[in-house]
């Protein structure tokens, strides 16, 4: 089992391309072709989390959180991020982030959230545009199941719950090859007419190279006429927050009190007790203040996140009830995420939950 093996694995669920401009998530330290010998799951990467990494026989460390995320010009041994590197590098252990590409899916950070708390009805608070491109190739009537199929193998044709969706309208193309190509129907110099259809697929930008591989390895033609097109149309599994149910509206003050228990904090920040039950809500695990404006528009009884500021909560505006559960509290269950990707994909591979409490603030 390389380490590769398992990067393409969380990538496959959460891919590099979703994550946000000021993130550095992937692969910080280590080599991807080296041999895994286990897997350390956590939130934060420190220095003990390295020393328990050895302590396991971990040689990579999977963590929700980079430790990088601003350039290093030099090594301080006193600063916790570059102590914590050097001890990294010095014991050939690969930390890999997977951070804000993993917030942005809606099974992803938030999903497990939601799972914790019994949610239905699930969607994206705030879904991103332009995520979205469709693919617009020519090819003759005789092969369209096989260019078909091919695209469909590759990931395109996927619209939410349905899969190999795609449009077929039949014309008639002509082309003359000219001296030097060597065409699959008709000569040289010749103009040829072809009864041809129009196919039409849609999928995720980030399978770009791999739809178009597809296409070109399965179409019978020399040079292949296709169009590409991106989509203004927003991905609805994929952005910041979630929007979800109860099955039945609870009492709030009970579920705030329930809260408590299953994130294991003793303290909530909330605005005030405006409903007395509440149904529907929005998460955001991690820094979620700027999705405030987005929880009230959709109409939600109650918005769950953290690092909420002292003027951030007169946003709530009496339109819903606000809670800052803490940031590590809120993303805790990240760690139980990643453990699930991995026993379902590699049910036999070593991997542990950190054992280390890496979060930085305390309550008296």
């Amino acid at each position: 089992m390389t380490i590769s093996a398992i990067i393409s694995v969380l990538e496959k669920m959460a891919p590099l391309f979703l994550q946000e401009s000021y993130d550095n998530s992937g692969l910080i330290t280590g080599l991807k072709q080296t041999e895994c010998t286990g897997a350390l799951l956590c939130l934060d990467v420190t220095e003990s989390v390295i020393n328990e990494a050895i302590t396991k026989n971990c040689n990579l460390i999977i963590a929700h959180h980079p430790i990088v995320f601003k350039g290093i010009k030099k090594f301080d041994s006193d600063y916790y991020v570059d102590k914590t590197i050097i001890a990294a590098i010095k014991n050939d252990i690969a930390i890999y982030a997977c951070h804000t590409n993993m917030d942005n899916v809606i099974n992803g950070v938030n999903g497990k959230i939601a799972d914790k708390l019994n949610l239905i009805n699930r969607r994206i608070l705030q879904p991103k545009s332009l995520l979205i491109q469709k693919l617009v190739v020519f090819v003759p009537f005789e092969y369209q199941e096989v260019l078909e199929k091919s695209l469909f193998d590759a990931g395109a044709g996927e619209m939410g719950n349905y899969g190999e969706c795609s449009f077929v309208s039949e014309g008639v193309g002509s082309f003359k090859p000219l001296e030097g190509a060597d065409p699959h129907t008709g000569k040289i110099g010749e103009r040829t007419i072809q009864k041809e259809v129009k196919l039409e697929v849609i999928f995720p930008i980030w399978k770009q190279s791999a739809i178009l591989n597809a296409m070109r390895n399965a179409h019978p033609y020399e040079e292949v006429a296709f169009e590409l097109y991106t989509l203004q149309n927003k991905h609805q599994e994929i952005g910041a927050g979630i929007i979800a149910e109860f099955e039945q509206p609870v009492n709030t003050i009970d579920f705030l009190n329930e809260l408590k228990l299953i994130f294991n904090v003793k303290y909530l920040k909330h605005t005030k007790i405006i409903f007395d039950k509440i149904k529907k809500i929005a998460i955001c695990g991690g820094a979620g203040s700027f999705l405030i404006q987005d929880a009230i528009r959709v109409g939600v009884d109650m918005y769950i996140t953290s690092d909420i500021k002292y003027h951030e909560f007169f946003e709530a505006n009496d339109k819903l009830v606000l809670v800052d559960i803490g940031h590590f509290e809120s993303e805790q269950f990240t760690i139980e995420l990643f453990a699930d990707v991995l026993k379902k994909n590699f049910p036999t591979f070593a991997h542990f939950k950190t054992d280390v409490l890496t979060n930085p603030v305390k309550y008296l």
